[in-house]
């Protein structure tokens, strides 16, 4: 970008402000029909968020049948699904192939590279962009609105910059040290767009545990289990995984597929508990039997390993939960060890959470992602008011929405200068 005064008007076909994800394949889905693109992103390199998603194996969807899949978007499920009608997960894998990365389907369904990794996927789609003649901006800063063009600041300074059609593609508010750090909303508010706060998605929640288990058990993992809860409509599902005992609560794969209706219960009760089955294997007659065997001289921890084995994670629980009569009681012990009660207080901050929920609202966006009354501004990625849990879905999404974005600014642009033309 050339050193510009504070007072500079460029005019550019499609600024895409965003280096995620959401923002590089609507840059594709542009630079591949023949429209100039400019990449804006407010940190040092691109998708930094897609990096640390990428840490412990990046997963880049899921092999479920795509009706099941489509249905992990829930209450969005039918906005989400007509644009993954575009770009479903088997047509997103195709494309990872053709960056010449392998993918592989793991034992619960999930795709990742064959290297596990992020970084080579990125680096191979970033240089396939550039050969194209995408155009990358580090450092640039959107300031907002400056009447109906966009204000950016960077190394050089302040300029204006109005383009012929803007995507937006910022992330939502979590990991905010990472680039998505959510203050554009109220920008977009007072432009009269329709939003939604911030809430937690994909996150852990706070439990009220012991000193004790705070102390010995942080970081915990609590495997080989099941958690059973009841949501606000009176649906109940139960799920067999595991999830991490910490400090302040629980977080997990397990807790997040229960995040939203966590967090929705709590919002309307204050807190939510849900059920943790110690012994999914097992069925109930037998774990009572288990138990119900006299134990002679050794110690009740001791009696409850012939049961539980040594996972002393979930001895403590049962400590942390029964009374010293409960414990000594074989019918109620069995009961819990069973079905554990655990009742979560509240989300963890926005900027721990995985994901987030909120944002612009689709009634804003017409089919295009643009927004109504912002004529040549389209919405992608987490910046719009969906959510689902981890597995694949969240990064399909922002691949899905950034494509229709990419679609929807190409028409636009292809229209206006249609209508200049003539």
């Amino acid at each position: 970008m050339p050193s510009a005064p504070s007072k500079s008007h460029l005019r550019t076909p499609v600024a895409v402000i965003g280096g995620g994800p959401a923002g590089l394949m609507a840059a594709e889905v542009l630079i591949a029909a023949g429209i100039s693109v400019d990449v804006y992103e407010s940190m040092p390199t691109l998708g930094r968020k897609f990096l640390r998603a990428g840490l412990g194996g990046l997963n880049i969807t899921h092999s479920e049948l795509y009706q099941e899949f489509c249905s992990r978007y829930d209450d969005k499920q039918n906005q989400m699904q007509a644009l993954l009608n575009d770009f479903p997960p088997e047509a997103l894998r195709q494309w990872v192939h053709d960056l010449g990365i392998e993918t592989f389907v793991g034992t619960s369904g999930r795709v990742f590279p064959k290297e596990m990794k992020a970084a080579p996927l990125l680096r191979a789609w970033v240089h396939r962009l550039r050969s194209s003649g995408v155009r990358f901006h580090l450092n640039h800063h959107w300031l907002g609105f400056d009447g109906d063009s966009l204000r950016f600041k960077c190394k050089e300074g302040e300029f204006s910059l109005t383009p012929g059609a803007t995507i937006l593609a910022l992330g939502g508010a979590s990991w905010p040290q990472l680039g998505s750090t959510g203050i554009w909303l109220p920008w977009l508010q007072g432009r009269g767009v329709e939003t939604a706060p911030w809430q937690s998605a994909n996150c852990g929640f706070d439990v009220k545990w012991s000193k004790h288990m705070q102390e010995k058990f942080a970081a915990a993992p609590l495997k080989s289990i099941a958690l059973t809860f009841t949501d606000l409509d009176g649906a109940s599902e139960s799920r067999q995984g595991e999830l991490l005992v910490k400090e302040y609560g629980v977080e997990g794969s397990l807790i997040y597929a229960f995040s939203k209706r966590l967090r929705e219960y709590i919002n309307v009760h204050g807190e939510a508990t849900f059920t943790l089955d110690l012994l999914p294997g097992r069925i109930a007659d037998r774990v009572l039997k288990e138990v119900s065997r006299p134990r002679g001289t050794r110690s009740l921890s001791r009696h409850l390993q012939g049961c539980l084995g040594n996972d002393s994670l979930k001895r403590a629980l049962l400590y942390e939960t029964l009374t010293g009569e409960q414990m000594a009681d074989a019918p109620t012990l069995a009961k819990f060890i069973k079905a554990l009660p655990v009742t979560v207080r509240s989300t963890r901050p926005v900027a721990e959470a995985i994901s987030t929920a909120g944002g612009v609202c689709f009634n804003s966006l017409d089919d295009n992602l643009m927004i109504k009354n912002l004529p040549g501004v389209f919405i992608a990625g987490e910046m719009i008011d969906w959510e689902a849990p981890t597995g694949g879905y969240l990064l399909t999404g922002c691949f899905a929405t950034g494509k229709r974005a990419g679609m929807g600014a190409w028409q636009w642009v292809s229209k206006e200068q249609s209508a200049h033309n003539d």
